[in-house]
């Protein structure tokens, strides 16, 4: 087998492994906990920091990692778990808000808890607080060039 010495290529493939360890494992302890996928908790914390409470479809899409087809298939979702609404804007029948409910707020924060220990177990434990500065300086740059391009 021929090892790869660009640390760069390493990084790469360490960061999509490790990001797909740690997704599957925060999926594992929030199902055993019997509370939704993470994509929920993704949504509903978007929606939650929004001002209002609510984004448009649109603006949802730019602020988490789903494709368009995929949001509108999980907007689905949680609305007929009355988690979120959607609501007509006032200014453009074209198009709705995506508003969050109190029962969203109640279950992002019921499942808070679930994928903080998962995050500091997994993740923050074995890290130290130069690395982490380092990694997410690093990752913000390369999202930021990605989405300029």
């Amino acid at each position: 087998m021929m090892k790869d010495h660009d640390p760069k290529s390493r990084a790469w493939a360490v960061l999509l492994t490790a990001h797909a360890t740690l997704i599957g494992k925060i999926e594992a302890a929030l199902a055993e906990a019997k509370l939704p996928p993470l994509d929920w908790y993704d949504v509903l914390w978007e929606l939650e920091k929004a001002e209002g409470g609510k984004l448009r479809m649109h603006e949802l899409a730019r602020r988490i990692v789903l494709s368009r087809s995929n949001l509108t298939r999980l907007a689905d979702r949680l609305e007929n778990a009355r988690l979120i609404e959607r609501r007509d804007t006032l200014h453009d029948r074209r198009g709705y808000h995506c508003v969050i409910t109190r029962a969203g707020l109640a279950m992002r924060r019921k499942m808070w808890p679930v994928y903080k220990t998962e995050i500091e177990r997994l993740f923050s434990k074995h890290i130290s607080a130069d690395e982490a500065r380092t990694i997410g300086e690093a990752l913000a740059r390369t999202v930021k060039a990605a989405r300029e391009h």
